[in-house]
């Protein structure tokens, strides 16, 4: 993927970012926004690595998969969403319609 991917849909990203660096916080992500720049300069900070060490991670967090949710390729759709699966809560399909994710068919009672 490339950085605007991830900058175009920072918070959708969150959990990838939080599952590669732990260390880092969820109000300081918010913060930086999808600043590249700012965001290695916060992983250096977090983890206490040298830039050139966060710089390489970052290039080998980017050449991993986009998470299916962020951007559709009608290509490779199936082979994203496959790879995807880590994100999806346990029990639920991550074929299904993500509208329905998180949704344990319990509605309350509309009138209708």
């Amino acid at each position: 993927m490339k950085w605007h991917h991830v900058k175009e849909n920072w918070a959708a990203f969150y959990e990838a970012i939080q599952e590669k660096w732990p260390e880092v916080d969820e109000a300081d992500l918010d913060e930086i926004d999808g600043d590249q720049r700012a965001f290695i300069a916060y992983l250096v900070e977090a983890t206490g690595q040298e830039a050139s060490e966060v710089r390489d991670e970052l290039r080998e967090w980017l050449a991993g998969e986009i998470p299916s949710d962020v951007v559709m390729d009608p290509i490779h759709d199936n082979h994203s969403i496959s790879l995807s699966a880590k994100y999806v809560n346990e029990g639920e399909d991550e074929y299904d319609d993500d509208a329905r994710f998180g949704d344990d068919g319990d509605y309350p009672d509309d009138g209708d």
